[in-house]
């Protein structure tokens, strides 16, 4: 490791912990030494989030949230009483991501959102999965194409894992996409696209470090599950474990 990590992590990988015990799963987190997450359906969870949040003292300087078809003021409302800084749309459905128009229309959405977040001092982002990589037009994946055709002030989250079972050169990808890209997913597994198989990072086969040292200085690196065979939060724990060469408790 040669750079500094600035470290979170997505509440959906310990969604079933959550859903048992709100509190008591982000106290977890920060036990293990995160004091930064990234929620997902936020709107839904902001009583647990406002008290969660300061009672364990950690940010959220981003989330994941249905965006382009949500309610977009109130969205950006909650999340600058939250103290989020960029709200990232998780997924637009992959029969959109078919043909070039299609793309850019996407594009034209997600700006559009971005000019109206701009009037809450919010940002706006994608991320991706495997099918905007899987997408190729022309020789350029769908997410490339996507980039193209974004304002300069929209933001990408990339997904290391999914964009390499996409099929991405995943360094190059990032080389590419330079610094839009102002966070990646980090996870780990087999590189297939059954989630059973992904791990806790450092005990997969991706080359994580090769994704982190190909992205910006100072990219925000959110691990993440989508699911496994192994303990949600005991992995989410391992992994900052691995990230940091620290011991968690």
């Amino acid at each position: 490791m040669s750079k500094p990590l600035n470290l979170s992590v997505q509440l959906y990988s310990v969604r079933n912990a959550l859903a048992e015990d709100y509190d008591g799963t982000l106290g977890r987190i920060a036990e293990f030494g995160y004091t930064q997450v990234e929620p997902f359906q936020f709107t839904n969870f902001l009583d647990e989030l406002r008290s969660g949040l300061t009672k364990y003292n950690l940010s959220a300087p981003t989330t994941h949230v249905g965006l382009i078809a949500g309610d977009q003021d109130e969205i950006f409302a909650a999340a600058k009483e939250l103290g989020i800084q960029t709200v990232i749309d998780p997924h637009i459905d992959r029969s959109r991501w078919q043909t070039e128009d299609d793309i850019k229309q996407i594009a034209s959405e997600l700006n559009a959102a971005a000019e109206k977040a701009a009037g809450y001092g919010l940002t706006v982002g994608y991320h991706n999965h495997a099918f905007e990589l899987e997408s190729v037009i022309d020789g350029k994946h769908g997410l490339d194409i996507l980039a193209e055709n974004l304002a300069p002030e929209v933001v990408l989250e990339v997904d290391t894992y999914w964009a390499f079972a996409g099929g991405a050169d995943v360094p190059a990808l990032l080389g590419r996409l330079g610094d839009r890209v102002v966070a990646l997913h980090v996870k780990d597994g087999d590189g297939s696209q059954d989630t059973k198989k992904q791990v806790a990072v450092g005990k997969g086969t991706l080359p994580v470090w090769d994704f982190i040292e190909a992205a910006p200085d100072g990219v925000l690196s959110v691990v993440e599950l989508d699911d496994s065979s192994d303990d949600l939060v005991q992995a989410v724990g391992d992994s900052y474990a691995y990230l940091t060469g620290e011991k968690v408790s």
